[in-house]
């Protein structure tokens, strides 16, 4: 179930918690998203949904279609290759971009609670929402805001994507996530414009294809 939102009419609020609740898993990929129960669910007008919904299409999580209402994205295989063959491009620009700006100790803290919660055995979602913190300060410190715009229009995909991919098959990503990202901080502290760039687009791709082949599966 989800929690009434904590103030009527507010659309961003609602998109926030459809927004969780997608992540939670509650309403599963291809999943319809009614106006009316979500209103009555989150106390808040249909209004504050409808525009709530239409936050969540631009950010990609859902579609809507004439006559059909508005559901959760279906998470194929080809879905899948459009969204890291993007991002792929996105973070390559964005490490090299990010060589002697970015906080290289923030970044290391980072990998460092990684590393802890693997020795803890933390949930692995807990684990990418550090992962995806790393890579929230790699954009930030480009200071480009187009590239940032277009990362923030994708983030919530790859959140849904990275996810699933977790859930799929966890010890995968449990196993490579300190060590890549590590590699990530080592190459930025040495400035090698090239080798990060190469490292980077191979970390989404690597990514890619220990999904793709868990949707195949």
């Amino acid at each position: 179930m989800l929690q009434k939102a904590g103030r009527r009419g507010l659309a961003e609020e609602a998109a926030d918690r459809i927004r969780d609740a997608i992540f939670r898993g509650d309403f599963p990929p291809g999943a319809a998203l009614r106006e009316v129960e979500l209103a009555a669910q989150l106390d808040v007008s249909r209004g504050s949904v409808r525009e709530g919904l239409a936050i969540l299409e631009r950010e990609g999580l859902v579609q809507s279609a004439w006559h059909r209402g508005t559901k959760v994205i279906d998470l194929t295989t080809r879905d899948a290759r459009e969204v890291y063959s993007v991002r792929a491009a996105l973070e390559g620009l964005a490490t090299r971009d990010a060589i002697g700006r970015v906080d290289l100790a923030a970044l290391t803290r980072l990998v460092d609670a990684m590393a802890r919660g693997l020795t803890e055995g933390v949930a692995s979602e807990e684990l990418l929402a550090l992962d995806i913190d790393f890579h929230d300060t790699i954009y930030q410190a480009t200071g480009n805001r187009r590239l940032i715009e277009a990362w923030q229009a994708l983030r919530s995909q790859v959140y849904l994507f990275q996810l699933t991919r977790i859930r799929l098959g966890h010890n995968e990503y449990r196993a490579v996530v300190v060590d890549e990202h590590r590699e990530l901080v080592t190459l930025l502290t040495r400035g090698q414009a090239d080798a990060v760039t190469r490292f980077a687009e191979e970390h989404v791709h690597s990514a890619l294809r220990a999904l793709a082949g868990q949707l195949s599966r």
